[in-house]
């Protein structure tokens, strides 16, 4: 069985709705790393040298490759990413093997050889 890295970058108040679309989707588990900061195209507005900008949650889920770009679709539609410019970013990047996951892999087999 074969994983992605799905990294997940969205406003912090939009994180559990991404989560449970992501779950929805096939997603086993999930690391959230709370108050990230990020800058896309327009810079990150400051005051007094503070920066006023809203934190950002990163999450990482590794997820079966066949399972992958279906959950990266329903994190999107979820998080707004194509409607609303800063909400996030979702990509993906290849794993070339991972440990601890024995049991994520149990659980996945009959999912993936329902969809395939």
């Amino acid at each position: 069985m074969h994983f992605k890295l799905i990294i997940i970058m969205t406003e912090d108040e939009s994180t559990q709705k991404i989560l449970a679309a992501a779950r929805e989707a096939g997603a086993t588990g999930c690391t959230v790393l709370n108050q990230a900061r990020g800058e896309g195209i327009k810079p990150a507005k400051t005051f007094l040298g503070l920066s006023i900008d809203s934190q950002v949650d990163v999450v990482l889920m590794l997820a079966e490759e066949h399972l992958s770009r279906e959950i990266m679709e329903q994190v999107a539609v979820a998080g707004e990413f194509d409607e609303t410019p800063g909400t996030g970013i979702a990509f993906q990047i290849d794993v070339e093997d991972a440990i601890g996951v024995r049991h994520q892999i149990q659980a996945l087999t009959e999912v993936v050889e329902e969809r395939l």
